[in-house]
């Protein structure tokens, strides 16, 4: 056998390519990966923001038809406010509220009312609808800048 045989024969002579990625590819990886997350997680954030208010709509919308239910035993809207529970003044009624629930024009009007559902929290961020407002009209309103279209 030759030296030249012997020394292949046990890795020795020419110099193997290690395997993995070298410096300027782990790089480069590492920057796709960073540009991705600056895109993707503010589409995330406002999509959670979305999912808020969606309950935060049916909420509302709830506690309109329950003021209808109260109005249609009753003959008014006085009192009403009193008889829906604490824990379902605020949106989600579980965990962390995003919203709280309430009724703008008091509890004493028998005639009308104006439900709301006020930001609170991380929900604050969510400027351009702000507060949602359904009246006994169903008229559907908000106080930001956007359309309310857009919010409701």
């Amino acid at each position: 056998m030759s030296v030249q045989g012997f020394a292949e024969l046990h890795g020795h002579g020419r110099a193997r390519r290690q395997a993995g990625f070298t410096l300027v590819e782990l790089m480069i990886a590492v920057a796709i990966v960073g540009i991705l997350a600056a895109i993707a997680y503010p589409a995330y954030d406002d999509s959670v923001r979305k999912g808020r208010r969606a309950q935060a709509k049916a909420d509302l919308v709830e506690l309109a038809q329950r003021a209808e239910r109260f109005y249609t035993l009753n003959n008014t809207y006085a009192g009403f406010w009193g008889s829906v529970p604490s824990g379902d003044k605020r949106s989600p009624r579980t965990g962390n509220a995003f919203y709280l629930l309430e009724r703008s024009s008091g509890d004493t009007d028998a005639n009308a009312f104006t439900l709301s559902a006020t930001p609170t929290g991380a929900q604050v961020a969510d400027s351009g609808c702000g507060t949602l407002s359904i009246n006994q009209a169903g008229v559907r309103s908000i106080s930001g800048s956007m359309e309310p279209a857009r919010c409701w």
